[in-house]
């Protein structure tokens, strides 16, 4: 299969050149995120991030395969992600999406907040950002963590597609929840 050039440029990239990539491209709209999207770790920051992600989502076990979005409305999505195991497509860690400010340079990214729903990665307090760096490419940048300086950690991946229909939802969906600053920290607060 020939990769896409635009795809082929971000992999021979490193996450600085990712990062400052990632500042000028736009946001793609909630209602072209629909469908599943072939996934891919680019170059990471660093030696730890490198070993976590592979094991995460290189896992010979359970390979990561994929991010599929649907539009709710206008404004928000859903979304999960697929992994292979045991032969079977699993759907696992499912996602809020919106257009938020990014958390890098405050400008518009099509967000993944995952502590909307009970999974690991909301209990890791996960959000992706994803802009569009050519039709069908997408450049995401991961941060997870607990302290907000473990969040502006670069973790960038390359999403293709789509390359199927979106599955269905899954997750059972947090009671209550709003996106906060722990997830969108670069959303400006009104000033009382």
């Amino acid at each position: 299969m020939e990769t896409d050039p635009a795809a082929a440029e971000l992999l021979g990239r490193n996450t600085t050149e990712l990062l400052a990539f990632f500042a000028t491209l736009p946001a793609p709209e909630i209602e072209e995120m629909d469908g599943e999207y072939t996934a891919r770790l680019l170059a990471q920051p660093g030696v730890f991030a490198s070993v976590t992600g592979r094991a995460t989502v290189s896992n010979p076990f359970a390979p990561w395969l994929c991010k599929a979005f649907r539009p709710v409305d206008g404004r928000t999505g859903r979304g999960y992600n697929t992994f292979r195991q045991f032969g079977r497509v699993r759907q696992r860690y499912a996602m809020h999406t919106l257009i938020a400010p990014s958390r890098y340079d405050g400008r518009p990214a099509y967000t993944l907040v995952y502590r909307a729903y009970g999974s690991m990665c909301g209990a890791i307090n996960m959000v992706d950002e994803v802009r569009r760096a050519a039709p069908g490419v997408y450049l995401g940048i991961g941060t997870w963590g607990f302290t907000a300086r473990q969040r502006r950690i670069p973790l960038p991946f390359l999403l293709t597609g789509p390359v199927g229909a979106y599955r269905g939802d899954i997750g059972t969906a947090r009671r209550v929840f709003t996106p906060g600053p722990r997830e969108l920290p670069g959303r400006k607060e009104a000033v009382q």
